[in-house]
């Protein structure tokens, strides 16, 4: 086996766990939006940033294994490949996607939140369009 090919399964793995974080952690805010209870509250803080804390490592395993499948290929194809470039774009709304989401626990955390659950649930749906649109193009590759 390659190492080309155990990187890029790498990057795909880490980016599966990521993305099991990513999808369930809004999921995690919406239900926190509708408590009134305050040891709920208090449980969904624990379970929140845990969460957050647990998926961020795979979310910087996947861009350095990313990374690494890019110098692997080298700057002629980097420059070549279109579809690359608008992958990227996404992936870094992706990262701060991720970013904005530590803002969204802070506000959790210290009894900031304005926003309802209904918010959450928009917020929710978000990174499956992105996923969607990245997969397709790292598998069609057009341009």
């Amino acid at each position: 086996m390659s190492w080309l090919l155990i990187c890029k399964a790498l990057h795909i793995a880490f980016m599966v766990a990521w993305f099991a974080g990513i999808f369930y952690l809004p999921r995690l805010f919406v239900y926190h939006a509708q408590t009134t209870s305050p040891e709920v509250d208090a449980q969904f803080k624990v379970m929140e940033r845990r969460l957050l804390y647990f998926v961020t490592p795979f979310a910087v395993l996947t861009a350095v294994f990313g990374l690494l499948l890019i110098h692997s290929y080298g700057s002629a194809w980097f420059a070549a490949s279109h579809w690359l470039h608008l992958k990227l774009l996404l992936v870094a709304f992706l990262y701060g996607y991720h970013g904005y989401c530590f803002k969204l626990l802070a506000d959790f955390k210290h009894n900031r939140n304005r926003r309802s659950s209904r918010f959450y649930r928009i917020f929710n749906e978000m990174p499956v369009l992105f996923l969607f649109a990245v997969v397709i193009l790292a598998v069609a590759k057009p341009f």
